[in-house]
């Protein structure tokens, strides 16, 4: 049988994740409790598989090990969280930006600078303190987690995009490129007014 990519980590994998996501949500009942809201309505995890990490290292003409798996490459582990509104996806990332062992090492933020298709989106990629050995044989050890988060609005678009690239045949792929455009900037727009609608009720209860 073929060794994973990740060696004897990938068993670290998935605790991490769980841990990770964890401290999340409990975050997210204390803000509920607080202020009667959510950061975040749900979210998807995954660690990605041995066999496309290791088509990805390969793609990117990088060592097939755990180290560039690990190490070069960071989004062995994933995680997408889905926010009712686009000022509470900047709060947990803030949020995220606070925790305990947690390193940012990257973030893009789609939402302001959205990508030319359209597509928006706040990435991280943060750096976690572990107890578990790394592949460079810390121990306690440090993983990289990619981290998407975006509105119900931006997620439902990004969900609809992906399924159009892999479409074959398609008639005028231009203009539907075009249409999914104008329909991401549209659903940004209801993003805002969704936003703005609850400023207002919040404003009115002070």
């Amino acid at each position: 049988m073929k060794n994973s990519v990740y060696g004897k980590y990938e068993v670290y994998l998935p605790l991490i994740l769980e841990e990770f996501s964890q401290q999340l949500e409990d975050k997210n009942k204390e803000m509920q409790q607080k202020t009667g809201h959510k950061l975040f309505e749900h979210f998807t995890a995954r660690v990605k598989s041995a066999a496309s990490m290791e088509e990805k290292c390969a793609r990117k003409q990088l060592p097939v090990t755990a180290e560039g798996a690990l190490k070069v490459i960071h989004d062995s582990i994933g995680l997408r969280f889905v926010c009712g509104f686009v000022d509470d996806i900047y709060k947990l990332a803030e949020l995220i930006r606070g925790l305990d062992g947690c390193h940012i090492i990257l973030e893009k933020d789609y939402i302001q600078h959205a990508k030319p298709n359209g597509y928006r989106s706040y990435h991280i990629i943060a750096e976690v303190e572990t107890p578990y050995e790394d592949c460079l044989g810390n121990k306690p050890g440090s993983y990289f987690i990619e981290i998407q988060l975006r509105t119900l609005a931006m997620d439902s678009w990004a969900s609809l995009e992906h399924q159009m690239k892999y479409k074959r045949d398609i008639k005028d792929p231009k203009r539907i490129v075009r249409e999914l455009k104008r329909c991401a900037d549209e659903l940004a727009s209801c993003d805002l007014t969704m936003q703005t609608i609850r400023d207002l009720i919040q404003e009115s209860q002070t």
